[in-house]
């Protein structure tokens, strides 16, 4: 056979051009190294400018350090796994050139590759650097983004606890198998890479020869070789991997290693693995041979040992060993999951009572929980914040969320439940001719004031019971950091100008402010300034004398996104709250320490936990909701953000968890202990909502803690739609704060409750929990009852209504008012109909009087665009009787057959009536007629407050609803009084 010789170097043969096309070529070669460079300093520019502000931001709130070793640490990453995958695949391109053989022969297969090496050698020094280049660069990026893990398995410490199967510490799963993991995955993804280019490139060069067209090079062997056995050597130590990762296989009857698995599965992965070593062996036996007989016989053997060693034999294990006996072999490692369940996510230590809830009424049955009862919150902050809006915005810019926030102040030295709403700006209530780049963001630039009602209470309107937080404590009220804070601002100015910004309206104008604080970034130099203006892409930065040398960038300025850029590592709480604490209103936003590694753990989606479309193991299946969902999880943080100048605060919250244990060693100093938490800021943190919800999920079914009860299934139980809202959209209800004592407890405190119902179809009472959340008002120490869980069972024999069968029986009950001679139902339809709607209130189940209260109260608002709700009625129900009234207080006596036996808030049109001046309360009960005759004097003074405020505004259409509204009070008034009576009013005196 003929030969022909390679040339030495593909590039020689580029051809020779004449010397008329030379010119244009250089031209044209020169400008695009020109635009390249342009392109190079362009890039480099927007990264610099962009590194540089970043570090700005961090710098200015005091957590630079922090900042700075994080990116060192994905600096390194990048590098690590860059080169990782750029170097053997640059050795897989360039050593089967180097190492091609001398001469080839003239067969037609070789003179089409001839062909092939003519187009690829003119390019062969570009894909040598540039393939390597870009797998590296994607390689890097890939490795940079596993920075937590990296820093996880860096800093994670054993925890002295072990799993029941592989006997290896809690410490190796949540820090260690994932970061092995991935580093076995990159490097496997590596070796395919370098593989697939070294066979291709030996190919090309003649060095790799399929069978009948000669002999391979001793190189190509020895390189394919050693990259097939490293290859398999990775697939050996997946196996174990894989084997390890079994404590988190989930199947339909338990999560973690089954009977199968620890009899069948495992030992597969382990015979797996020496096969995998012995198939790395063949490889290099190859090269001694020259054949690849023994690496195809060894990969053959190991393909069809994971057939059948890995799938089949476990299959048949599965269905002709388990299947027939399952409950009593999967039985052991069922309780694993139970136990490990429960310890992960720290409902272990809940306590559990029977609690056999009686559904006979008695007179006085609510005597034993008096205490409990005033703290029913009637006040609900989910209906109110179009209240809060229209009574309290005060300027159109002004609003409130939609959903309000729950804590408690003291109050006349009382701790008092309170709903709170912070106003905030809104620019996008602004008019549009107020709207240009200085309004938006020098002028307009902050938020004024918290907003408090109390939570029990309501006024005879059925407005909310404000009270002025400045006159519990002095605060700073301007609110520059919030949830509705999306825009920056930029603020500050020179001293003796003008003051700018638009501060609280004083004297019917618009007062102004300067800011004075510390936040932000200081951009008063014009490289700064330069700088910003290249990141926001915004020249006005640069060219607008709003700008100035004392002026400062506030961006960044959501609670959650400053806390999430100082730790990412965190997940946070869906529901930021405001508070004032030592002088400022302080964003609390609780951190929760999260894994998906945990052993034997269940796994739950956050988000739909938070949405409440997840709240037990069941709805989770159904869910199919995968991106994040967690088997671990630590309330571990607690962060606060100042309103005023950004500053952002953790706080180490849970001391024992191990995952925050790591991250403090990694950073730190980011975390302050829980010793440094003020008295004052101690008495607003209360127990996070979504980790409640998500305990709450466990325990739908991981409250039994038998194996075998478990298996049988007979207690399962769900959290209850949300009753109050459209059935279509299925969303669990919300725990609630309560003031309200359990049956095992002497005193009431503050608690977060939630309820159960079977699974299926009965809507009936099967459980309720609830957790103390009062974290006390010490120093740098919870109180010792917080975070102390505690459920109530219900025998399956007791038969007590739910909160989907009570708010059946209210929207079908014929029962009539204590006030009133209509039905609930004729009262419900007659007010939602016309130029008025019915809001539902929170339904609220309490334990007491050995059953379970429920109270819901209804509103009533208009249907036009200003209209906001007020509470009328009271709804309670207890053993499927239902009573209302303007009052829960005249609810409950009406239900309790004239006598509960405990004062209750006040609460509709009843609520506050205070007797005149001179006269004595009344000692006795009141009867209905004397209720319904403080309701309506009650209500003539709101409509006639309405009405005068509605003219000092000039609000005619409001001023003539007033007048409607005191016409109807006075009627009712008159009908009700001794004697009975009427009135009548002139309409045109009226108006």
């Amino acid at each position: 056979m003929s030969t022909q010789q390679p040339p030495e170097d593909g590039d020689a043969q580029t051809g020779r051009e004449g010397g008329a096309a030379a010119a244009p070529t250089s031209v044209r070669t020169r400008g695009l190294r020109v635009l390249a460079v342009v392109a190079a300093v362009v890039v480099a520019v927007l990264v610099l400018t962009s590194i540089w502000t970043e570090a700005l931001w961090f710098d200015a709130l005091g957590y630079s350090s922090e900042w700075w070793s994080r990116i060192r640490t994905q600096t390194l990453l990048f590098v690590l796994g860059g080169l990782l995958i750029a170097l053997p695949l640059a050795a897989s391109l360039v050593i089967p050139f180097r190492s091609r053989p001398m001469s080839w022969p003239t067969s037609p297969g070789e003179q089409a590759l001839s062909q092939y090496r003519q187009v690829i050698a003119p390019l062969r020094r570009h894909i040598a650097i540039g393939v390597p280049l870009l797998f590296g660069l994607m390689g890097g990026l890939t490795a940079a983004g596993q920075w937590q893990q990296w820093l996880l398995w860096r800093n994670g410490a054993a925890t002295g606890i072990t799993d029941p199967q592989f006997g290896r510490d809690l410490a190796y799963y949540l820090f260690g198998l994932p970061f092995y993991s991935f580093v076995v995955g990159y490097l496997t993804v590596v070796a395919i890479c370098c593989l697939v280019a070294a066979a291709f490139a030996h190919y090309i060069y003649g060095g790799l020869q399929p069978p009948g067209r000669g002999r391979s090079t001793r190189a190509a062997f020895l390189h394919l070789a050693v990259v097939g056995a490293v290859l398999a050597l990775l697939r050996g130590v997946s196996y174990v991997l894989d084997a390890h990762s079994l404590t988190t296989h989930e199947t339909s009857v338990l999560t973690g290693v089954g009977y199968t698995d620890a009899n069948a599965v495992i030992p597969a992965k382990y015979i797996l693995a020496v096969a995998a070593v012995i198939c790395a062996g063949l490889f290099f036996a190859a090269v001694r041979s020259r054949s690849w007989r023994l690496p195809v016989i060894g990969v053959a053997t190991l393909v069809g040992l994971s057939i059948i060693v890995g799938n089949i034999y476990p299959a048949l294990v599965e269905t002709y060993r388990v299947t027939p006996s399952r409950s009593s072999l999967e039985q052991p490692y069922l309780q694993h999951n139970i136990d490990a369940t429960r310890a992960a996510y720290d409902v272990a230590g809940v306590e559990t009572e029977e609690y056999d809830a009686v559904s006979e009424i008695s007179a006085g049955q609510l005597r034993q929980d008096a205490a409990t009862i005033p703290g029913i919150r009637l006040l609900d902050p989910n209906v109110a914040a179009p209240t809060f809006q229209q009574l309290q915005a005060q300027q159109p810019y002004y609003s409130f969320p939609e959903d309000l926030d729950v804590d408690r102040y003291d109050i006349d030295g009382e701790s008092t439940d309170t709903v709170v709403g912070a106003r905030e700006l809104d620019l996008s209530k602004l008019p549009a001719d107020r709207r240009d780049w200085v309004n938006d963001h020098t002028v307009y630039t902050h938020g004024y004031g918290l907003v408090a009602a109390k939570g029990s209470e309501v006024s005879g309107s059925g407005t909310p019971a404000w009270f002025d937080l400045s006159e519990v404590e002095e605060y700073e009220p301007r609110i520059y950091f919030g949830e509705r804070m999306t825009q920056f601002s930029i603020v500050g100015g020179e001293e003796g100008a003008p003051a700018r910004e638009v501060d609280r309206p004083s004297g019917g104008e618009e007062g102004r402010y300067t800011y004075t604080g510390d936040g932000g970034v200081s951009i008063g130099s014009p490289l700064r300034q330069a700088a910003f203006a290249i990141t926001h892409r915004d020249l006005k930065f640069v060219l607008s004398d709003a700008v100035g040398s004392q002026s400062r960038l506030l961006e960044h300025r959501t609670p959650k996104e400053r806390v999430a850029r100082v730790a990412p590592w965190l997940t946070l709480d869906n529901d930021p709250y405001p508070t004032v604490v030592d002088g400022r209103i302080q964003w609390v936003v609780d951190g929760y320490t999260t894994s998906r590694t945990y052993p034997y753990a269940s796994r739950f989606s956050v988000s739909g936990v938070q949405e409440g479309t997840v709240s037990s193991v069941e709805t989770q299946r159904a869910a199919a909701i995968n991106a994040d969902r967690i088997n671990y999880m630590r309330n571990s943080v607690k962060a606060t953000v100042d309103a005023y100048d950004g500053t952002v605060t953790l706080y180490r919250w849970d001391e024992q968890d191990p995952v925050a244990s790591a991250w403090d060693k990694a950073f730190p100093g980011l975390m302050k202990p829980r010793s440094e938490i003020s008295g004052d800021l101690m008495s607003h943190l209360r127990y996070p909502e979504d980790l409640f919800r998500m305990q709450r999920a466990v325990l739908a079914e991981y409250h039994v803690t038998s194996a075998g009860d478990f298996r049988a299934g007979q207690d399962r139980w769900r959290v209850p739609s949300d009753p109050t809202v459209l059935a279509e959209k299925k969303v669990a209800q919300p725990p609630y704060f309560l003031t309200m004592a359990m049956p095992s407890q002497q005193e009431a405190s503050w608690s977060l409750t939630s309820t159960y119902i079977p699974n299926g179809d009965r809507d009936v009472m099967a459980g309720y929990l609830a957790v103390d959340s009062d974290a006390g008002d010490i120093a740098g120490k919870p109180a010792s009852g917080y975070g102390q869980l505690r459920m109530l069972a219900v025998p399956r024999s007791t038969t007590v209504p739910g909160p989907g069968q009570v708010q059946n029986d209210i929207a079908s009950s014929s029962v009539k008012g204590a006030d009133t001679d209509q039905t609930l139902t004729d009262y419900l339809n007659n007010n939602n109909r016309g130029s008025s709607k019915v809001l539902l209130g929170n339904q609220m189940t309490l334990p007491v009087g050995e059953g379970f209260l429920h109270v819901e109260p209804v509103y009533l608002s208009g249907t036009n665009e200003n209209s906001y709700p007020s509470m009328r009625v009271v709804i309670v129900s207890f053993g499927g009787r239902i009573a209302w009234a303007r009052t829960l207080e005249g609810a409950l006596d009406q239900l309790f057959e004239g006598d509960s036996g405990a004062d209750a808030p006040s609460g509709g049109g009843d609520g506050g009536t205070q007797p005149p001046k001179g006269e004595q309360e009344p000692t006795g009960p009141l009867t209905s007629k004397e209720r319904a005759l403080r309701a309506a004097i009650e209500d003539m003074q709101g409509a006639y407050q309405r009405g005068q405020e509605a003219l000092k505004k000039g609000d005619l259409e409001a001023y003539g609803k007033a007048q409607a509204d005191l016409r109807k009070a006075l009627t009712e008034a008159a009908r009700n009084q001794p004697g009975g009576g009427s009135a009548t009013l002139d309409e045109s005196a009226a108006s």
